[in-house]
C-alpha cells in the first residue's frame, strides 16, 4: 500500500512537470494547432524518447553531468540555445495554416523536432533527478529507478498525445484560425526567450 500511494504521488507530480510551460510543451501545442493530432501525437512520442534519455541519467546517478561547474553543460547550452533559435525561425517562416492535413504529416521530422527539442534541455535531467530522490528509499528495491523510470516515459507521451487531441476540438480550433499568425509569433517570441533564459545562472 505504502508504495502505492508514492508511485501515485510521483505520477501527480509528474503530470504538474509534463504540463508546465517549457521548450517541449510550447513545441507539442504549436505542432498540434498548425498541423494536426497526428504530428502532435508524433512530436509527443519525439519528447518520450527524449525523456528515455534523462530519466536514465536522473535515475542513474548522471545528473551531476549538467551541474553548473561540468563543462557538458556549456556544450548544451550552445545546443540548446541554437535549436530554439532554429524552431522560432521556423515558426516565423512557415506559412500559416488553419486547416491542417493529416496526409502530408512527415512522421519522421516531426519525431525527430520533438526529441531534440527535449534531448538538448540539460534541465530535464536535473529536474527528474530532484523530483525522483525522495521516492528512490534504499529499501524500495533494485526495480524502483525502472518503474519510475517507465512511468516519465510513459506517462509524457499518453498525456501529451491525449493533448494534442484535445488541442484539435472545434472551439480551439475555431480560435486558432482567428489568430493563427498572432499565436504563431508570441510562440517564436516564446522560445526566443528562452534561448536566452538558458544562459540565466
Amino acid at each position: 500500500m505504502k508504495d502505492f500511494i508514492e508511485l501515485a504521488g510521483f505520477s501527480a507530480i509528474m503530470i504538474a512537470g509534463q504540463f508546465s510551460p517549457g521548450p517541449d510543451m510550447l513545441l507539442l501545442t504549436r505542432t498540434s494547432l498548425q498541423y494536426g493530432a497526428k504530428a502532435g501525437s508524433l512530436t509527443a512520442c519525439g519528447i518520450a524518447a527524449g525523456l528515455v534519455i534523462h530519466s536514465g541519467i536522473a535515475l542513474g546517478g548522471g545528473a551531476l553531468l549538467f551541474s553548473r561547474e561540468s563543462p557538458w553543460l556549456w556544450c548544451f547550452k550552445i545546443l540548446a540555445s541554437l535549436y530554439l533559435l532554429y524552431l522560432a525561425i521556423e515558426i516565423l517562416r512557415s506559412p500559416v495554416s488553419t486547416t491542417p492535413d493529416e496526409q502530408q504529416v512527415d512522421a519522421r521530422g516531426f519525431f525527430l523536432r520533438g526529441f531534440l527539442c527535449n534531448l538538448f534541455n540539460p534541465k530535464v535531467a536535473l529536474i527528474l533527478a530532484s523530483m525522483s530522490a525522495p521516492f528512490l528509499r534504499p529499501d524500495a528495491g533494485p526495480l524502483r529507478p525502472w518503474i519510475l523510470g517507465a512511468m516519465i516515459v510513459v506517462q509524457g507521451a499518453v498525456l501529451w498525445s491525449l493533448w494534442a487531441a484535445l488541442l484539435q476540438s472545434k472551439r480551439i480550433r475555431a480560435f486558432y484560425e482567428r489568430r493563427a499568425k498572432v499565436i504563431g509569433i508570441a510562440f517564436a517570441t516564446f522560445l526566443i526567450l528562452l534561448a536566452l533564459l538558458i544562459w540565466r545562472r
